[in-house]
């Protein structure tokens, strides 16, 4: 495959598993993806979701970034809204700080979470204007020294320690062409949830990105990456097979139950009706579900539909054994 690939992780906690297994095996699967090439290891911000345990991602991007040696290591993504733009800065400066070049910084606007948790983390400040998130994105261009100071004070009366100076590799995340619009006029990378956005609207962000773009001191001309849930099995009925956890837990998720990730046996003996059957089978047809041969042609298909520049494979499946079969059979690829 020409494109360089990354792995996004979720950190699913699994029925009968905890935290600290689910963390452990994230971990693990990063240690694999550092030895077998993968360019990026990437574990995104979520809170309140029994199934999902990466709600501090600075924490375990320090955890991971310690146990590996040559992969780069990020957020995919940090939701920027719900933090302060100075303790971002000093978080991931503090991450440079310690590993070198190898952190990235991916940011979304979304919060992560349904509005009661938001407020929760917002400590009630929920109310946000569409400026409020590129304000922050500049305040923290600021903080980390890569833009001039702000007049408001952000990387001169106010500075960022670390930050200053330690910047780390800084992305703009999204599942919609806002965020695509805005990454280009930025001039700053852009990565495209596809893997649960995917559709029609995927190749329409990317051409906003590129219709948009202007140089910036980050980027000279757009770089792009594509996220895409991945599973590679013997067959594409085996890959269905063990996609049913996933896609059972997302079902349950939208429709106000979110819990822990079901068990194959759990999800195999779950009643399915035709409606959930018809989202599985339609989410099954926009990712990357399937044998080698047929992973490898959604992938190709979607980086020549995208024209992506990196992919990032969201590795799905029962157990660790599933995620790490999916990653050492495209690495050898």
């Amino acid at each position: 495959m020409s494109a360089p690939l990354s792995v996004l992780d979720l950190a699913s906690v699994a029925e009968g598993a905890t935290n600290a297994s689910a963390l452990a095996d994230t971990i693990a699967l990063a240690r694999i993806a550092d030895e077998l090439g993968y360019g990026r290891f990437w574990v995104a911000e979520h809170h309140g979701m029994p199934g999902v345990a990466s709600s501090s991602p600075a924490v375990l991007i320090g955890a991971i970034a310690a146990a590996t040696s040559r992969i780069r290591v990020g957020s995919g993504g940090v939701m920027l809204p719900n933090h302060s733009s100075l303790v971002i800065a000093e978080q991931f400066g503090t991450l440079v700080a310690l590993h070198g070049d190898r952190i990235d910084l991916g940011l979304g606007r979304a919060p992560g979470t349904d509005p009661i948790t938001t407020s929760a983390v917002r400590r009630g400040h929920t109310a946000e204007s569409v400026d409020d998130f590129p304000d922050q994105v500049i305040e923290l261009l600021a903080y980390f020294g890569t833009i001039p100071p702000l007049e408001g004070g952000q990387g001169g009366r106010i500075v960022a320690v670390p930050g200053a100076g330690d910047a780390p590799q800084l992305w703009l995340l999204g599942s919609s062409d806002f965020s695509a619009r805005l990454a280009g006029m930025m001039g700053l990378p852009f990565a495209f949830a596809h893997h649960f956005a995917g559709g029609r609207n995927t190749p329409i962000a990317f051409d906003a990105y590129r219709r948009s773009f202007s140089p910036s001191v980050v980027l000279s001309e757009p770089h792009a990456m594509v996220a895409v849930a991945t599973i590679v099995a013997d067959s594409d009925a085996d890959a269905r097979r063990l996609m049913l956890p996933n896609a059972l837990s997302m079902i349950r998720l939208r429709s106000g139950r979110p819990g822990r990730t079901p068990t194959m046996e759990q999800a195999e003996a779950h009643v399915w009706t035709d409606a959930e059957n018809a989202y599985l089978d339609e989410r099954i047809g926009t990712q990357a579900i399937g044998s080698l041969a047929t992973v490898r042609s959604r992938i190709d298909g979607l980086t020549d539909a995208t024209g992506a520049d990196e992919v990032i494979v969201v590795p799905q499946g029962p157990d660790l054994a599933t995620r790490t079969r999916t990653l050492r059979e495209l690495a050898a690829d």
